[in-house]
């Protein structure tokens, strides 16, 4: 009895330890390495403008304004509603995702059209056969950030006709954002639509 008692004891007293251990040093130290290692990673990458966050590097936003470049298919339109929407409750709530259509699906095939009709109608000098696949295709989360370069340049047409900057502004704003791939091997070379769009806006003095 008292052998049992005593087992009880330690495995109780183990338990408490692993949990002080796992559940409160261990993630202590982690996040206090992050902090001072990477702090802007480790609080969410947030972009700030005169001191204020605005965005997040890791997040993409619904651009649609005729001036700035525009992101990939967002099944949550990146988390963005009207204010009546909000009040209705029928913005859908914060979420990430994407619609998970099978290729077969005629539903994938119709939003694709819609997709792709917008984006001649909003870039008139742009050919169907040259839109960019990641233009009308919406990533996993339906919250990246990211197109390819050739995404951003089939958009600059647009961007000159609608900001009277040059050809050669434009194109010198889409090199500066480009991201390589990792160690020059790993993911894809990529411009970040958040970072490209904050960079242009300064330009126009829009902020």
């Amino acid at each position: 009895m008292k052998k049992n008692r005593m087992t009880l004891v330690r495995a109780f007293g183990f338990s408490l330890a692993m949990i002080g251990l796992c559940g409160f040093v261990y993630p202590l130290i982690l996040t206090g390495a992050a902090q001072v290692l990477f702090p802007f990673q480790a609080n969410g990458s947030l972009i700030e403008v005169q001191g204020k966050p605005i965005a997040s590097a890791l997040v993409g936003q619904d651009f649609t304004d005729e001036r700035l470049f525009h992101g990939r298919p967002s099944a949550y339109r990146y988390n963005t509603y009207t204010a009546e929407e909000a009040a209705a409750g029928s913005g859908g709530g914060l979420a990430s995702g994407s619609q998970n259509y099978a290729p077969s699906n005629p539903a994938l095939t119709e939003r694709i059209e819609k997709d792709v009709e917008r984006f001649l109608a909003e870039n008139p000098t742009v050919e169907r056969q040259e839109i960019p696949s990641d233009l009308v295709t919406a990533s996993g989360s339906g919250l990246d950030p990211h197109i390819s370069v050739e995404a951003a340049r089939v958009q600059v047409d647009r961007i000159v006709a609608n900001t009277g900057l040059s050809r050669t502004e434009v194109e010198a704003l889409i090199d500066e954002a480009v991201e390589e791939k990792v160690l020059g091997i790993f993911g894809e070379t990529k411009v970040n639509v958040v970072r490209l769009n904050l960079a242009l806006a300064h330009r126009l003095g829009m902020i």
